[in-house]
């Protein structure tokens, strides 16, 4: 496994590559846009230049990103759901500008219609963006805590989606640790771990996996709720990602870490190690 952590693009979207440099990252995952607004401005020369100049340098391995967290392609009809879309596409958009591989995506929140509507109009937004983007970059479903009436808690609701979708090529998936063990999955033993993997290869395709997001859980197993720690430091446990991280299944995959941080990022360092720790 490729590992790495979250980094921020302040000062400049080459500064998400020196700082995962700086502590140990061979992958990172970056927001193309702020996270907590709908929409960006479209990348200068200036900036796309010094960003080309900082991949080619090779300082980390991988890149990936992830979309902002105010899309929503679950919600009812009405202004946040056309944000939603709109927001969407222009961040493939900048996912191609970027040379990024894939963008991972929450698929939504029902909002009290029900999880066969929420999963219908998901499908419904999906086809609506992939319709009007052209790219090569994927959006990874992620698996969700199921906090509220978030879907995607469920490795079923995530192959409902690729099923119903009419460019599946253009989806993935990303698999998070505190998620899934919020969500009722005991990936606590290598037995466990190993059933999910199996559940995701029958019903997606081992394939579509796209990257892991490594995390500990400040919560118990089940309680559907979306509270990330630091490895070895949480519920699930140190020893429970020795089999994660020598998965030779996902030995071409990126491991990013979206633990709570300072600004020097020392922390990252630091779970990188234990991490790191286990591999064989």
């Amino acid at each position: 496994m490729i590992l790495g952590a979250h980094t921020s693009t302040s000062g400049g979207l080459e500064q998400a590559i020196i700082r995962g440099a700086e502590v140990g990252c061979d992958c990172i995952q970056i927001f193309v846009k702020n996270n907590m607004q709908w929409f960006g401005k479209p990348y200068g020369p200036d900036e796309l230049g010094a960003w080309a100049r900082e991949v080619a340098s090779g300082k980390v391995k991988f890149i990936f990103a992830h979309t902002g967290y105010l899309i929503n392609l679950g919600a009812p009809d009405g202004d946040n759901r056309e944000k939603s879309i709109k927001s969407l596409k222009q961040e493939i958009n900048f996912c191609n500008d970027l040379g990024l591989p894939f963008l991972v995506m929450h698929p939504g929140a029902h909002l009290k219609q029900g999880e066969e509507e929420g999963l219908r109009r998901i499908i419904a937004g999906l086809d609506e963006v992939f319709a009007e983007t052209v790219s090569p970059a994927r959006v990874a479903l992620e698996i969700t805590a199921g906090q509220g009436t978030c879907l995607g808690y469920k490795i079923e609701h995530l192959a409902a989606i690729f099923d119903g979708v009419k460019h599946a090529e253009r989806l993935g998936v990303c698999l998070d640790t505190a998620h899934l063990f919020a969500a009722g999955y005991d990936i606590r033993t290598p037995e466990g771990w190993n059933a999910v993997i199996s559940r995701l290869d029958s019903l997606i395709g081992l394939a579509n996996l796209q990257g892991v997001h490594l995390n500990d859980s400040k919560v118990d197993l089940g309680s559907h709720v979306d509270r990330h720690e630091h490895i070895g430091k949480g519920k699930i446990g140190a020893e429970a990602f020795r089999a994660i991280v020598n998965d030779a299944r996902l030995e071409r995959l990126p491991g990013c870490l979206e633990t709570p941080k300072s600004k020097d990022m020392h922390e990252d360092r630091e779970n990188l190690a234990v991490l790191r720790g286990l591999l064989k």
